[in-house]
């Protein structure tokens, strides 16, 4: 039996109160996306293919990118594990029992398809931490801090989720205009549709949490998130302008500094009406904006190079 809870309220593990609609929504929505988007099946997947050589030719650093990095959340997760000492249930059965399998997933879909398609095998880094995880986790167990700490991760939630959509959308759109219509309607409009599930998760869990923070916690977030924003799965210079090489992919370089400035302003825009709704007039996070940058100059200089 389990204690009554208050119409507006309850407690987490740590005394402090959490408001009910937050965690009640949350609890809703986690069980909504386990009981409607199970893991993809691998084997409901028809990786026929009119022309792969194309397909790799087009889509290959896409498809490449996204494998190895769908495939790292079990990293992601044991970082998750360090980095939040005490996280309130829901999100732990969140990233562990609903996102994880989900994402994997994800990743071994895309990685058979980029092997039938010609291209190597993905290979995922699943063990490395960074050292700065294990400070923030040592750090964590004073809970104001774990508190800064998930807020990080909420916002790299929604940013990277984010980014996930366009770049399945576009890449859903691309293998169509290539008559790649089996690959496209079987493995990545599947993908696509788990996508916003995440992202919805995220966004309501930031807003709840912003709520409650203090103002000096506040401070910390915008601070710490000016300084460690990075491009989704980009951890290295090589990786930076594997992105860089992404975006070109996809369309988003090709199209000028304007469709540069529009990608970031989707990537940044719920931080941006969060983080800094006392701003009047900032377009954007001068942090998204010049991170994409960098990662358009390198892969640039990459492709000239070659």
């Amino acid at each position: 039996m389990t204690a009554k809870r208050t119409p507006s309220a309850r407690r987490d593990r740590r005394g402090r109160r959490r408001p009910f609609s937050v965690e009640g929504r949350l609890a809703e929505h986690v069980d909504k996306l386990a009981d409607e988007h199970p893991p993809i099946p691998i084997d409901s997947a028809d990786y026929t293919m009119v022309r792969p050589e194309l397909v790799a030719e087009k889509f290959g650093p896409v498809v490449t990118y996204m494998s190895r990095v769908e495939l790292e959340v079990e990293r992601n997760v044991l970082e998750l594990n360090i980095l939040l000492p005490d996280p309130p249930a829901v999100d732990k059965h969140f990233y562990a029992d609903v996102w994880l399998p989900q994402e994997v997933h994800h990743g071994l879909l895309l990685d058979r398809l980029q092997t039938l398609a010609g291209l190597p095998v993905a290979t995922p880094d699943l063990t490395h931490v960074n050292f700065s995880f294990k400070v923030l986790g040592v750090l964590g167990n004073w809970s104001p801090i774990q508190d800064v700490s998930r807020m990080l991760y909420y916002l790299t939630g929604v940013a990277t989720e984010q980014s996930a959509i366009i770049a399945y959308n576009r890449l859903h759109q691309g293998l169509l205009d290539l008559g790649e219509k089996a690959v496209a309607s079987t493995i990545i409009a599947p993908i696509r549709r788990q996508e916003p599930g995440h992202f919805a998760y995220y966004k309501i869990a930031a807003q709840g949490l912003w709520s409650e923070i203090t103002p000096w916690q506040k401070w910390l977030v915008r601070t710490l998130r000016r300084y460690t924003f990075e491009p989704v799965g980009a951890y290295t210079k090589k990786q930076w302008a594997q992105f860089g090489d992404v975006m070109h992919h996809l369309g988003i370089t090709s199209g000028g500094e304007e469709e540069l400035l529009r990608y970031a302003q989707q990537i940044g825009r719920f931080e941006l009406e969060m983080l800094y709704a006392h701003r009047q007039g900032l377009r954007i996070p001068t942090y998204v904006l010049d991170s994409l940058k960098a990662a358009a100059r390198l892969a640039a200089a990459n492709t000239r190079q070659a």
